[in-house]
C-alpha cells in the first residue's frame, strides 16, 4: 500500500501543512518483558501535549528500562512539514490518525505487528470493526491497519474521544449550544472560537452548514470540492463580519480564552473544558444534535528509526494501565478495555460509565457531578463523522489560505 517518496507527494502531504514497575499495568510488566538491550536504546518522541507527557515518558522509561526518552510537543501541521522533510530527530510521531497518509504516501512510516503488542488482546472493538454505516476509511478502524488481515498497524491507537462545543452556560443555554451552528450564531460575534487546523475547521464548518440548509454533505470529514468552496465562503464571510475571538491551536491557549470569558462558545477538547471548571470558572461540554467529531491519536513508527525495540514497547505501553489512567483522569478514553481492571470503580463508573461522582471534590468535579454527554456507549453512538485525511486536501489547504488571509 505504500507509496515511493516524490517531490510531488511530499509538497502535497508535508509542505502545504503550513516510576515503578507496573504494579498498576493491565499486564505484569518487567524490565525483561521486551527484546534484550532496550536499556541501550533511546526513545524520541513528538506530537501534542495530549499525548506528549513527560510523566508519561517518565513511567514508561521506569517500566521499560530504556535507556533515555524525549518528547517534543508540536502542532500536526508543524511536525509533518519536519518530519516528512526526511528529519531524523524522532523515533515516533504521536499522529492523529487523519494524517497517515501524508505518512504512508512519502513511506515514512513503518508498520508495528499487531502480534508484538503484549496488551493488545484488550484493544475495543472500535479499533478493530469496520462500522457498515460509514467508508472504512471513513473511521479509525479502516484506518490505522496496513493488512486487511489485521496483522500489522500504521499506528497503535493511544488515546481517542470525541469532541464538541465548549459554551459558557451563564451565557448560553443548552438548547443554543447543542449545536454546531453556535459556533456561527451572530449572537456570539465576538466571542466565538474556532480550531486553527483546517482538517478540523473546515469540516465542522460543513456540519453546521448542512444543519443551517446551506448545504447537503453526506460526510463532512471528506467534503467534495464544490462543498469545499462554499464552506470557505462562509467560513471568509464570518470572519470578516468579526465572529471569532480566536483561532486558538494550544491547549492553554483554549483554556485561557474560556476562562477569561473572551470565548464563550467554541470548537473544544473536553480536558480544556474541564480545566477551565477547575478553575471555578463555568464551562459546560454540548451534547450536539448533530453529532460528535471522533478522533484517535497513537504512536506511528518512523521508518529508518534504530531503536524499533523501543518504539514497540512505548506503543504497547500506552495500552496499560498507567498511561490509560492519566489521560482518562484528563478527559479522554483509553483504546483498552482492560482499563476497568485496574481503575478505582469509582472513577470508572464517572468517566466511562456516565455515573455520579463519588468521593471528594476533585479538579471541578463535584459530588453528584456527571460527566457532560454522558457515559461512552452513549457518546460513541452519537458520532457524526471521525477524521480523516479528504480526498480534496490540496484543495482544501487552498482554501483554508484563503480564509487565514481574508
Amino acid at each position: 500500500m505504500t507509496l515511493k517518496t516524490n517531490r510531488r507527494s511530499f509538497l502535497k502531504y508535508g509542505a502545504a501543512a503550513g516510576a515503578t514497575a507496573l504494579g498498576t499495568g493491565l499486564h505484569p510488566w518487567t524490565r525483561m518483558a521486551y527484546a534484550a538491550g532496550l536499556g541501550d536504546q533511546q526513545l524520541r518522541t513528538t506530537g501534542l501535549s495530549v499525548t506528549v507527557q513527560d510523566r508519561i515518558l517518565e513511567m514508561f522509561k521506569a517500566a521499560s528500562g530504556v535507556g533515555s526518552t524525549s518528547g517534543t510537543p508540536s502542532t500536526y501541521p508543524d511536525a509533518q512539514t519536519k518530519i516528512l522533510s526526511g528529519s531524523s530527530d524522532y523515533d515516533v510521531w504521536e499522529i492523529i490518525a487523519e494524517r497517515l497518509p501524508a505518512l504512508i504516501a512519502t513511506d515514512n512510516v513503518e508498520t508495528i505487528p499487531a502480534a508484538e503488542l503484549t496488551n493488545w488482546a484488550g484493544i475495543r472493538d472500535t479499533f478493530t470493526k469496520v462500522d457498515p454505516k460509514w467508508d472504512p476509511k471513513a473511521q479509525i478502524s479502516g484506518q490505522i491497519w496496513a493488512d486487511e488481515a489485521q496483522t500489522q498497524l500504521y499506528m497503535v491507537p493511544a488515546v481517542y474521544n470525541f469532541d464538541s462545543v465548549g459554551y459558557n452556560p451563564e451565557v448560553l443555554s443548552d438548547e443554543e449550544a447543542n449545536t454546531w451552528t453556535a459556533l456561527f450564531d451572530e449572537k456570539w460575534k465576538g466571542k466565538s472560537g474556532l480550531n486553527v487546523d483546517p482538517l478540523i475547521a473546515i469540516g465542522q464548518a460543513v456540519l453546521a452548514m448542512n444543519s443551517l440548509g446551506l448545504l447537503e454533505a453526506k460526510n463532512p470529514g471528506n467534503p467534495t470540492m464544490a462543498e469545499i468552496d462554499e464552506a470557505a465562503k462562509f467560513l471568509i464571510a464570518k470572519k470578516k463580519d468579526g465572529q471569532f475571538r480566536a483561532l486558538w491551536g494550544d491547549f492553554g491557549e483554549l483554556v485561557n480564552l474560556m476562562a477569561s470569558g473572551e470565548m464563550v462558545v467554541c470548537d473544544a477538547w473536553q480536558p480544556a473544558v474541564m480545566a477551565v471548571k477547575a478553575q471555578g470558572k463555568p464551562a459546560k461540554y454540548a451534547r450536539p444534535k448533530e453529532g460528535y467529531r471522533g478522533w484517535a491519536i497513537g504512536p506511528s513508527m518512523l521508518r529508518g528509526t534504530p531503536n524499533r525495540e523501543a518504539v514497540i514497547a512505548y506503543a504497547d505501553f500506552w495500552l496499560s494501565g498507567e498511561p490509560g489512567i492519566a489521560v482518562t483522569e484528563q478527559g479522554y478514553y483509553s483504546p483498552s478495555i482492560s482499563i476497568k481492571d485496574v481503575m478505582d470503580p469509582d472513577k470508572y463508573g464517572f468517566w466511562y460509565e456516565g455515573k455520579p461522582w463519588v468521593g471528594e471534590a476533585e479538579r471541578g468535579i463535584n459530588p453528584g457531578d456527571l460527566r457532560d454527554g454522558g457515559s461512552l456507549e452513549e457518546r460513541a453512538a452519537n458520532v457524526a463523522y471521525w477524521h480523516q485525511w479528504p480526498d480534496e486536501y490540496d484543495h482544501l489547504i487552498m482554501r483554508w489560505d484563503e480564509f487565514l488571509n481574508a
